[in-house]
């Protein structure tokens, strides 16, 4: 966002007072609540106030219970209300609800400056809050420790926690700090939660005049609205207008420089998307002549970064023109210049398992295929071996399996006869053609690659990525997470020549999901992921800036009552104004679908547009509300997965990523989860089941 100062509008003429038009985050999510009726009329009535904000056409009147008294009302029909915060020459699109709803959320709130930090920060009033300490708590205060006693006034005013609030914070214990934190702003809220957890609060104290909205905290809940064009824009997509809003914690990612290539992770919804997309653009505007690739592994996923790269860049067709946004393979093949045989011919999988299985049966060998195909992909092709000294000298990394330099040789007889049968169709793999443009290219066509999904990088894909930008200060940028790598095995990237040590960062505040989501969600996952390199990815100390319900898990006895059940769940999310299309039912392979589309049919409320899917096809999407179905044991992990296991590296590979494959399922969510099986359950549902019971 460009500056407060800078995006003042003076509206009426000469003389008048500059009037200055917000929009805070609150504004947007309780929009969001509204049916597309209800919407519609509040963005009508939303263009009026940014065209003129004292229209007597709004029907404005003070909220005289409010405790603060610049909060008016704003009349969009009989029944919904605009909250509106009037102060001096500043006029923020605050809340909208209908009337009661409205005037209650104004009476528990006041808008201020906070005293030590500068940020604008809207406060629940502390008295009107309902007791936090609730009565099963009593016996256990009696015993546990006031987590922040000692902590000084000024210490806690430091972390942007109101001044009418410092004795309750000072009072939490670990049983009530989340229900105390989840009343506060957000910066509050993430210094107290990770103060809780041992982590040192993030503090940002900014010396300002004036209201506080350029405060880099109150940025982040608070914008200016420009035009019309740019309101419509916000409210038209309201949720992915915030998402990619850049977080002070993250600003440093963006803006930094590094040596070498570097990379930030973080655990589903603490914004590495986000980070992405705003370094592409800090990259391409540093100068004219830079070209940036912004690469994941998914077209669907490109797809989603080029729609959010388009928010970032409108009114900028010079820097939208610097950034490519594709996949590595697309990249790839268009590098490649045509001739009279036309683009690159890549072999099939089909084509492949047929080269494969027929260069086995003329060689006469009786190594399995399963093992065959495994070492084909994971040794050979991925790491472009071309002849037998190569093979028989390789580590084989990855796979743990000991074999003798006799057996290597019988396998590489299959392989040269399969490598030169590909020859001879005239095709290659794509990952041969990776590994070629990596030798032969002279001028890459990027300065700068960043990576988004990182954790699924194949191995030709970071050594094409490697010559693309790799030499260059800043050339490469890898954002993932460890535990949503459920497409690739896992390498030591330093093989390929990429070295991340010492320039790798971990973002802990999750933007996206609820504690609640947050939390349950993460008991799939061990506290500590290891990589290949020796690195480790270190998941303790994460918070979410906001809470929800509690997910909630079942086993059924039959799927007729688990289809039943997950309708009644719909309705109940669209009886509380959750629009159909933030809705999904996601399982684990097309077999299910049938029983996520029998429980979209129970609902008996209007589910036509509730989204059906499979857990792989959900990877880098959000809803506020997810229901994960039919995770039955022998669905989930996968047994026809299982069964092509051809050793016992390969069982725990799969093992892992069916489970960092539920773990993604159920971080779609950012409000409400639903997870759910027939008898007998899938283990990890049970993991979960047993946490919730102990």
């Amino acid at each position: 966002m460009d500056q407060y100062n800078n995006r003042q509008i003076t509206k009426g003429g000469a003389g008048q007072v500059a009037m200055t038009v917000l929009i805070a985050s609150s504004f947007t999510k309780s929009l969001d609540r509204l049916t597309g009726q209800e919407q519609a009329a509040a963005k009508i009535t939303a263009f009026d106030i940014q065209s003129n904000p004292d229209s007597p056409g709004l029907s404005l009147h003070r909220i005289n219970n409010a405790r603060d008294p610049d909060f008016w009302s704003a009349r969009v029909n009989r029944d919904i209300r605009i909250v509106l915060h009037k102060r001096g020459g500043d006029t923020l699109l605050a809340y909208i609800g209908h009337h009661d709803d409205a005037y209650a959320w104004a009476e528990r709130r006041r808008l201020e400056r906070h005293p030590k930090t500068g940020a604008a920060q809207i406060v629940e009033v502390r008295e009107t809050v309902q007791k936090i300490v609730t009565q099963r708590y009593v016996e256990e205060e009696i015993r546990k420790p006031a987590l922040f006693a000692s902590e000084s006034d000024e210490t806690l005013l430091s972390w942007g926690v109101p001044e009418d609030w410092l004795e309750t914070v000072r009072e939490a214990t670990d049983d009530t700090v989340l229900d105390i934190a989840g009343h506060l702003p957000d910066e509050a809220q993430e210094a107290v939660l990770a103060a809780a957890v041992g982590e040192a609060p993030t503090v940002r104290i900014v010396a300002q005049e004036g209201s506080g909205y350029a405060h880099p905290d109150a940025q982040r809940r608070f914008r200016v609205i420009g035009d019309q064009a740019e309101l419509e824009a916000a409210l038209d997509a309201p949720f992915d207008d915030w998402a990619v809003f850049l977080h002070p914690a993250q600003r440093e990612f963006v803006d930094r420089d590094f040596n070498g290539a570097a990379r930030v992770i973080g655990s589903a919804g603490t914004g590495k998307t986000v980070v992405a997309l705003h370094r592409a653009v800090r990259l391409a505007d540093e100068a004219a002549d830079n070209r940036v690739l912004l690469t994941t592994f998914s077209p669907d996923l490109a797809k989603g970064l080029s729609r959010k790269l388009a928010r970032l860049t409108g009114g900028r067709p010079d820097l939208a023109r610097r950034i490519t946004v594709d996949t590595l393979p697309e990249i790839a093949r268009g590098l490649v210049p045509e001739d009279l045989f036309g683009r690159p011919a890549i072999a099939s999988e089909e084509e492949m398992e047929g080269l494969l299985a027929d260069a086995a049966e003329k060689e006469g060998t009786d190594i399995s295929p399963g093992f065959l195909a495994e070492e084909w992909r994971l040794i050979v092709d991925a790491w472009d071996v071309r002849d037998q000294e190569t093979y028989r000298e390789l580590p084989r990394l990855g796979r743990k399996v000991r074999m003798a330099a006799s057996r290597r040789d019988e396998l590489w007889r299959v392989f040269a006869r399969m490598r030169n049968a590909l020859e001879q169709s005239g095709k290659e793999t794509e990952a041969g053609l990776m590994h070629r443009l990596a030798r032969e290219l002279d001028r890459p066509p990027f300065t700068h690659v960043v990576v988004d999904e990182a954790q699924d990088i194949s191995v030709p894909e970071l050594h094409f990525v490697a010559a693309l930008a790799g030499d260059r200060p800043n050339g490469l940028f890898f954002a993932g997470d460890i535990g949503q790598r459920i497409f690739r095995s896992p390498f030591p990237w330093k093989a390929v020549g990429v070295d991340i040590q010492g320039r790798s960062r971990s973002l802990k505040v999750n933007y996206r999901t609820s504690h609640q989501i947050r939390s349950k969600s993460d008991l799939l996952l061990p506290p500590r992921l290891l990589e290949v390199d020796g690195g480790e990815d270190r998941r303790l100390g994460v918070s979410s800036v906001f809470h929800g319900p509690t997910p909630e898990l079942h086993v059924f006895d039959d799927e007729a009552t688990e289809s039943a059940r997950v309708g009644g769940w719909i309705d109940r999310c669209l009886s509380d104004k959750i629009d159909s299309t933030t809705i999904a039912v996601l399982v684990r392979s097309a077999a299910e679908l049938p029983r996520a589309q029998a429980a979209i049919a129970a609902a008996s409320m209007d589910s036509a547009d509730v989204r059906v899917g499979l857990m792989h096809d959900a990877k880098g999407r959000e809803f506020r509300a997810v229901a994960v179905m039919a995770c039955d044991t022998d669905v989930l992990p996968s047994e026809a997965r299982l069964l092509q296991a051809s050793d016992e590296r390969a069982l725990k590979e799969i093992y892992d990523t069916e489970r960092h494959l539920l773990y993604v399922a159920a971080t779609r969510a950012r409000e409400r989860l639903w997870l759910s099986a027939c008898k007998p359950p899938s283990e990890f549902l049970e993991d979960l089941l047993r946490e919730a019971a102990d």
